[in-house]
């Protein structure tokens, strides 16, 4: 990943993304009004948003670009090893299937979270010197769930990455799962309140209405719980098909 400059990168990237929001909520009358296209004399006034909602505004940014930058960073994690003939080299040695796995998954997953971290608290800190400081336990209640949900969707694709060989199909497949989970999600979440998706939407209750659903537990647990199966799954069926081949 260093080699590849991910550890540079990835982290830039939700830099960006984080602080994004809460400069452009704070400027943006003031990116109107230079535009222009408002009749002489008219007044434009917009409603101040809330500090809570700058900080959910902006964890969102992690729910649609951020999981693209993981899933094509990660695509390829096993995929291509398995193309290029490295994790053949790699297998004849004494290595384990679930410690070449999963130290892929671990490494991934390091950086997912190191990459949310620095991105969220850029966020929160923006967020407080233009609106208002959002109490510090939020800020980690928040990060944990959108890490959570990020995990499930770097689990997904290290999945695909292993029982598939092309590293475009693995990352289009994990980006579809992604996608028509969240758009279930939101439609049928009366429904869907235990999806590992809705962690997003539990996080920005929070935020905005100062407490997390009822759900928000059952959902983390069914989100871990998914994560394990996913691991396992990997490794066994990597196994299968590297011994066949």
């Amino acid at each position: 990943m260093w080699r590849n400059f991910k550890w540079i990168w990835v982290p830039i990237t939700f830099i960006l993304l984080g602080v994004s929001e809460p400069l452009t909520s704070y400027y943006l009358p003031q990116i109107i009004k230079s535009v222009g296209g408002l009749p002489e004399g008219a007044i434009f006034e917009m409603p101040k948003p809330t500090a809570g909602a700058v900080l959910a505004s902006g964890l969102n940014q992690y729910s649609t670009i951020g999981v693209l930058v993981i899933v094509l960073g990660t695509m390829g994690i096993i995929a291509g090893e398995r193309k290029n003939g490295v994790a053949a080299m790699i297998l004849v040695k004494p290595v384990s299937y679930l410690s070449y796995v999963t130290s892929k998954w671990a490494g991934s997953l390091l950086l997912v979270w190191i990459s949310l971290f620095i991105g969220y608290i850029s966020t929160w800190y923006y967020t407080g010197q233009l609106f208002e400081w959002v109490p510090i336990g939020e800020f980690f209640q928040t990060l944990a769930l959108y890490g959570l949900w990020l995990t499930v969707i770097l689990t997904v694709t290290v999945f695909f990455s292993a029982v598939l060989l092309s590293p475009g199909m693995a990352g289009f497949i994990s980006l579809a799962i992604a996608l028509v989970l969240s758009i279930l999600s939101g439609a049928l979440s009366h429904l869907l309140e235990w999806s590992p998706s809705q962690l997003t939407s539990y996080a920005g209750a929070l935020l905005t209405a100062g407490e997390l659903p009822d759900d928000t537990l059952p959902a983390s647990f069914i989100s871990l719980l998914l994560i394990v199966i996913l691991l396992w799954l990997s490794v066994f069926i990597f196994k299968k098909k590297e011994l066949a081949s």
